[in-house]
């Protein structure tokens, strides 16, 4: 949809998109991750080459189910995708916009903005 409305656009998912090198092509105003980061297996490490891609001022928008507490873990049928690696709460995303001193927007139960700030 974003290319039909004239967006530049790579792709990028460990499963379904393997293009590593879309990962590497400049700076981005906005980046989205819609249902991925449940796919990174290392999401430290690939959340932060999304966030440095990202130019001052844009947004990382993200859309994963997030896991609301240990007894509903275990009943999640969320978990048992095998693409699914790993998985994050609402605190996770606090926790991770607050070390980047970025301004983040939960915008549905599982979507949000992540803005990056100037230092």
């Amino acid at each position: 949809m974003l290319r039909e409305a004239g967006h530049r656009v790579d792709l990028y998912d460990p499963f379904y998109a393997p293009d590593r090198a879309s990962l590497a092509r400049g700076q981005r105003d906005f980046i989205t991750a819609t249902e991925v980061v449940e796919h990174l297996h290392r999401p430290g490490l690939e959340l932060a080459r999304l966030w440095a891609r990202l130019r001052v001022g844009g947004v990382l928008g993200i859309m994963t189910k997030h896991v609301r507490d240990r007894a509903a873990f275990d009943r999640w049928h969320y978990r048992n995708d095998p693409t699914h690696v790993c998985f994050f709460s609402v605190d996770s995303w606090r926790w991770w916009a607050g070390a980047r001193r970025a301004r983040l927007v939960f915008v549905a139960d599982d979507a949000l903005l992540i803005h990056k700030l100037g230092c």
